[in-house]
C-alpha cells in the first residue's frame, strides 16, 4: 500500500488544480470492499499519517464515525493545518457530494425491510395495468367512468381485506400523511366537544410525535405513556391515564425499531366503553401479521404500501363509518371530501395487489418468516454483550434489533454494508440522526448502548442461506 503523501502527490500530479484533499478515514476492511474516488485513504490504524500531508491545501476529513472525524480535524488545526470534518460525515458526503463506492461485485443481502420493500411482480403488473387507466376518476366521459371503476374496485377490496367498510377507506401518499390526517382532525374535531386531550406514548414513530408536538403548540393537553422493558404499552396504562377531557388515544400496532406488537384490541375496547377515538399507526403490521379493524376495536388506522411489497408514495387511513374528520387536503372535495387532489391510480391498485398477494400468503409467510428470525436470534445472542430489544414472542416476524458491546468502537451498519449486507441502526425516516434513538432508550438502553444496536428485518423474500450470511459475517466482524 502506498502511502498517504504518494497518494497526494499522485493526485496533484494528475489533477493540479484541486483545491482541496478529501481524505478517506476508515477501517482497512472497509477499503476492501469500495473506496471514494480521488480521496486519499487512510486506515485507522495509520493515522499518524495525516500529518504526512502539505500544511498548504485545504483537508476535509471524512469518517464513518462522524465524532473522530471532528476530533481529528480540531487535532489538525491545533497543529497548523487548515482541516475540518465534512458535516455530516462520511454517508453525507457520498449523498451530497453524487459520489459513489468504486466497489468490487458484491452479493447483496437486503435485510431492511422495515425501511421499504421490493414491489412483488404482482404489484408491479398491477401497477403498470393501472397506468393505462389514464382517465380522471373525477370526470363523466368513458374514460373517467372506466378509472372510476377500477378506483372504486380497489377501495371495496382493500375495505374486506382489512375487516373494514368501502367507504371507511381514504387513499392517501402513505404513512406519515395518514397519521397527520387522523391526529389533526380528530383533535379539531373533539376540540369542539371541549375534548383537548390525547394519549399516546413515547415510543411512537416521529410522524405521530412530531404532529403532537405541534398539537401541543395549538394548546392540546398530550400525554405520553412509558413502555415496559419489552416496549408494551399497558392496556392499564391508558386506561390510567384517561380524563374527562380525552377525545383520542393513539397507540402504534406494532413498533418500528423494535417490533413489538401492543395489544390493540384491549386498549381499543377501553377506548370504546369510554367514548373515545382510538387510531393506530400500523405501517409496520399491516401485510405482515393479521388485521381486522372490527375486531380490533379501531376508530383510525393509517398504512403505508411500501411496507409490504407496494409502491412508495401511496397509503391509506381507515376511518370508521360515523366520523366525520374536517378537509385535510383542501381542492376538489375527492376521497369523500376529506382529502382533495387527484387519486393516484396506479398506485392504488398496486396497494391494492400488495395487501392482497400478503393476506393470502399470510399463514405460511407468518411461519416461514419467524423461523428464520428465531435462528438470526438464537445465534447472535450468543455474541459477547448481545441484548435482545424488543418482545420476544410478541413481535413482527421479521423483526430482530440486538444492543452490542462495543470496546472495537466498531460501526457495525458500515462494516456490513461493505460487505453486501443491508441493515438499518433504526427508523430510515432518522437514519442522519446523532441522537440515540428514542425508542431503545425508552425501553432502558443507555445511549451508548443505542448507538451500537442494528435492526435486521426479514421478509419472505429472505432465504436460510442469506440468514446463515448475516450470522456468519456479523461474527467475522466481532471477532476481528
Amino acid at each position: 500500500r502506498i502511502t498517504a503523501a504518494e497518494q497526494e502527490q499522485e493526485m496533484t500530479e494528475n489533477n493540479s488544480t484541486r483545491d482541496q484533499i478529501i481524505v478517506d478515514i476508515r477501517s482497512e476492511s472497509l477499503f476492501k470492499e469500495g473506496t471514494i474516488p480521488g480521496a486519499i485513504n487512510i486506515p485507522m490504524d495509520r493515522i499518524n499519517e495525516l500529518y504526512e500531508l502539505p500544511m498548504d491545501r485545504k483537508i476535509c476529513l471524512l469518517c464513518h464515525i462522524g465524532e473522530i472525524s471532528d476530533e481529528l480535524a480540531l487535532l489538525m488545526k491545533d497543529a497548523g493545518y487548515d482541516a475540518y470534518s465534512y458535516p455530516g460525515g462520511y454517508l453525507a458526503y457520498l449523498e451530497q457530494e453524487e459520489t459513489f463506492l468504486e466497489e468490487e461485485n458484491l452479493e447483496i443481502v437486503y435485510a431492511d425491510n422495515a425501511s421499504t420493500t421490493a414491489m412483488s411482480e404482482g404489484v408491479l403488473e398491477a401497477y403498470t395495468e393501472a397506468v393505462k387507466f389514464y382517465g380522471n376518476p373525477s370526470t363523466l366521459h368513458r374514460e373517467g367512468r372506466r378509472a372510476k371503476r377500477l378506483l372504486t374496485e380497489c377501495r371495496r377490496e382493500t375495505a374486506q381485506l382489512l375487516g373494514g367498510e368501502e367507504d371507511e377507506i381514504v387513499f392517501t401518499s402513505g404513512g406519515s400523511e395518514s397519521d397527520n390526517h387522523a391526529l389533526i382532525g380528530a383533535a379539531r374535531l373533539n376540540r369542539e366537544a371541549g375534548k383537548i386531550h390525547i394519549i399516546s406514548d413515547s415510543i411512537e414513530h416521529h410522524a405521530i410525535l412530531h404532529t403532537l408536538k405541534r398539537l401541543e403548540e395549538e394548546g392540546f393537553k398530550v400525554t405520553l405513556l412509558e413502555p415496559d422493558s419489552d416496549g408494551i404499552i399497558s392496556p392499564e396504562s391508558v386506561a390510567a391515564a384517561i380524563t374527562e377531557e380525552t377525545g383520542l388515544v393513539s397507540i402504534m400496532y406494532a413498533n418500528n425499531e423494535i417490533g413489538t406488537i401492543e395489544p390493540i384490541r384491549e386498549i381499543g375496547e377501553i377506548c370504546k366503553s369510554r367514548g373515545i377515538l382510538f387510531h393506530t399507526d400500523a405501517v409496520q403490521a399491516a401485510g405482515h401479521i393479521e388485521i381486522d379493524v372490527k375486531r380490533d376495536n379501531i376508530d383510525m388506522m393509517s398504512l403505508s404500501a411500501h411496507k409490504f411489497h407496494g409502491p412508495r408514495g401511496v397509503g391509506l387511513l381507515y376511518v370508521r363509518r360515523g366520523i366525520m374528520l374536517p378537509e385535510f387536503i383542501s381542492g376538489g372535495g375527492q376521497e369523500m371530501g376529506m382529502r382533495a387532489g387527484t387519486e393516484n391510480l396506479p398506485g392504488i391498485a398496486g396497494l391494492t395487489a400488495a395487501l392482497r398477494e400478503s393476506v393470502e400468503e399470510m399463514e405460511s409467510k407468518i411461519r416461514d418468516v419467524t423461523g428464520m428470525r428465531e435462528r438470526l436470534v438464537s445465534e447472535l445472542r450468543n455474541l459477547p454483550g448481545a441484548v435482545l430489544n424488543g418482545h420476544p414472542e410478541r413481535r413482527l416476524p421479521g423483526n430482530v434489533n440486538f444492543s452490542f458491546s462495543n470496546p472495537g468502537n466498531i460501526n457495525l451498519l458500515m462494516e456490513l454494508d461493505a460487505r453486501g449486507i443491508c441493515v438499518s441502526a433504526g427508523s430510515a425516516c432518522s437514519a442522519s440522526d446523532s441522537e440515540p434513538s428514542h425508542v431503545l432508550t425508552a425501553i432502558g438502553r443507555s445511549p451508548e448502548e443505542a448507538r451500537n444496536s442494528i435492526r435486521i428485518t426479514i421478509d419472505e423474500y429472505n432465504t436460510p442461506e442469506e440468514i446463515e450470511t448475516i450470522i456468519r459475517t456479523i461474527r467475522e466482524i466481532y471477532s476481528g
